[in-house]
């Protein structure tokens, strides 16, 4: 539940509106609300700034859709990962205003107009296969308020690619690494800026890459000081980490 929803349901009422019971079952489902099958944290936007996103894999399009109803009833805005487009249709009869990106496997609905934050996230691929995990990165690192701009297709095979957008890369405030194979775009990129990269290995390469095992140990061990790492195909992930660091860098 939002700070601000909290202040409504006082003046209401002060004003009559809401009876004191009103107020206090309100406020007891602060933490957060118990619906059987999950424990909604309705509490998770005021206490690290973000509302809570839904991880839709292993839940069925019932679940998804009741967790959905009960973010968006607290006036946040709401992303749910790794949704198919049948979690979609059922999600977008309740809410027809929810976007499906289709690439990134998101759904989001926008509840609140928030400026962006005044610094960049740049999200880079090492190739085209790598694109899917970079749009639910940008997806991620938009719902969350960030001025976001991509750099697609510039990995090392080419690496004049990248170097002829080294402009880009220095404007940003954090930048992400979206990469497969053997991941070494993401200590090129550090090796660079002088801001933080977070690196994405991604489950794509032959067999010698362990589905991202190989590119996840590459960034692990970048000589880049700059570089840390999330999990294999963690856009979500690595938009999150970007977000915070984004929010308190002018």
């Amino acid at each position: 539940m939002d700070i601000d929803v909290i202040k409504k349901l006082l003046e209401d009422y002060k004003s009559g509106e809401a009876s004191i019971n009103d107020v206090l079952g309100k406020i007891k489902e602060l933490p957060y609300k118990d619906i059987g099958f999950a424990k909604v944290d309705s509490h998770r936007k005021i206490r690290c700034g973000f509302p809570e996103v839904i991880f839709c894999m292993g839940k069925t399009t019932e679940q998804v859709v009741k967790i959905v109803e009960h973010i968006v009833a607290g006036g946040n805005d709401m992303l749910a990962t790794r949704a198919s487009a049948e979690v979609y249709k059922a999600v977008s009869q309740k809410f027809p205003e929810a976007v499906y990106h289709e690439q990134a496997r998101t759904i989001t609905i926008r509840k609140t107009k928030r400026k962006p934050h005044r610094g960049l996230v740049l999200i880079i691929t090492a190739g085209t296969s790598d694109i899917p995990v970079a749009e639910e990165a940008r997806v991620t690192a938009e719902i969350m308020g960030n001025n976001v701009k991509v750099l697609y297709d510039v990995g090392v095979a080419g690496i004049h690619r990248l170097m002829k957008s080294h402009g880009e890369l220095l404007k940003a405030n954090v930048i992400i690494v979206v990469a497969g194979m053997e991941g070494a775009l993401a200590s090129v990129v550090g090796g660079l800026v002088d801001c933080p990269v977070i690196g994405v290995p991604t489950s794509i390469g032959y067999g010698a890459s362990f589905f991202g095992v190989a590119p996840l140990l590459s960034m692990l061990n970048s000589c880049a000081a700059g570089v840390s790492v999330v999990n294999i195909d963690n856009g979500f992930g690595a938009a999150y980490v970007a977000s915070l660091i984004n929010r308190t860098r002018k």
